[in-house]
């Protein structure tokens, strides 16, 4: 059905395009003939000119021959309707292009007051568009809010319904339906916006939940304190993500090897409280020449050992509770946060 209305408010453009080059054609055709009848090119250009606009302002030269009036008449009769065609066509694509926009505004907030225990993302900006993917992808129902109109195109393009406003006004937050949503995630750079965005949607609905982002680690505070559930600090967990990647080289590479996102996986496991580590196997360690079994069992359960990286190459995932640790292996294991 969008599609067969987009190429219905497609067609007055597509017209428009014929009627320019069947004027264009016109003119550059009776240019020529009038050259060819003897007259010079601005001579010629400037009879076509007023002849098919309709200006008469008189003769360039005379017309006092049948072979001059024929084409002279003809040049009246194709010019003006050419302009006829071009007037009408302007006219209709200016008129549907502002149905279309009434008709699909009117569609779309139709749709957003269907809407219940939906998200209300504010701001599409980078991390706006890949938290609207991630919803969309996981069927989650949402409305994207940015005051830019690029934006707002940008998002209706991928699909999405969108309103375009200042994410703080409460009647924006209203029409969103932020009294029937689920959990709104204000995602804008600037800290005081989300602050802002956080008090009048608690105001509004002290029952969802909120999910602010920080630029600032001293915003996280207010932000708590502003009625949010959870504050992200993107800053801060790309900078834990790359310690990660130092301390843990390894384990990173695993968790890369069995999810098409290994970020989204460690982030599930913190979640849980469970974060994975990579533990060295040296000559000199308590692990060296010791068995699985026995490694979680003096652990009390606070370790789990998920895969071995032998030394001369290969991982085993899942490892049998009898295979023997050798030196220069490294133990990829599941440990709950704060265990020593």
């Amino acid at each position: 059905m969008a599609s067969s209305t987009q190429r219905h408010f497609g067609q007055p453009r597509v017209t428009l395009f014929y009627a320019l080059g069947f004027i264009a054609f016109v003119i550059v055709a009776f240019t020529v003939a009038y050259r060819l009848a003897g007259w010079s090119w601005s001579d010629a250009a400037y009879m076509v000119i007023i002849t098919a606009f309709s200006v008469g302002y008189g003769e360039v030269h005379p017309v006092d021959t049948p072979a001059m009036r024929i084409l002279t008449t003809s040049l009246i009769f194709f010019g003006c309707t050419g302009i006829i065609f071009v007037t009408g066509s302007l006219v209709q694509w200016l008129t549907e292009a502002q149905i279309q926009r009434v008709l699909g505004g009117r569609r779309m907030q139709h749709e957003i007051e269907k809407l219940k225990d939906h998200a209300i993302v504010c701001g599409y900006g980078r991390i706006g568009r890949m938290l609207a993917s991630q919803l969309r992808e996981g069927g989650m129902p949402f409305v994207v809010i940015d005051i830019d109109a690029d934006r707002i195109e940008e998002a209706r393009e991928d699909g999405h319904l969108t309103l375009q406003g200042e994410a703080t006004d409460e009647s924006i937050l209203r029409t969103a339906g932020l009294v029937r949503a689920r959990v709104l995630a204000t995602v804008l750079p600037h800290d005081a916006s989300n602050v802002f965005i956080t008090l009048s949607a608690r105001n509004l609905n002290p029952s969802i939940r909120i999910i602010a982002r920080g630029e600032v680690p001293t915003t996280e505070r207010k932000l708590i304190q502003a009625g949010a559930n959870r504050v992200v600090l993107p800053a801060h967990i790309g900078a834990d993500h790359i310690a990660h990647l130092i301390l843990h080289p390894n384990a990173s590479s695993l968790l890369d090897r069995q999810s098409p996102d290994g970020r989204e996986l460690e982030h599930h496991l913190g979640g849980l409280g469970l974060r994975l580590e990579e533990i060295e196997v040296g000559r000199d360690s308590i692990y060296c020449t010791r068995q699985v079994s026995e490694v979680e069992r003096e652990s009390s359960g606070r370790m789990l050992v998920v895969a071995i990286q032998r030394k001369e190459g290969g991982t085993e995932f899942s490892p049998d509770p009898g295979a023997v640790l050798l030196a220069g292996d490294a133990l990829m294991v599941l440990r709950r946060m704060g265990a020593d």
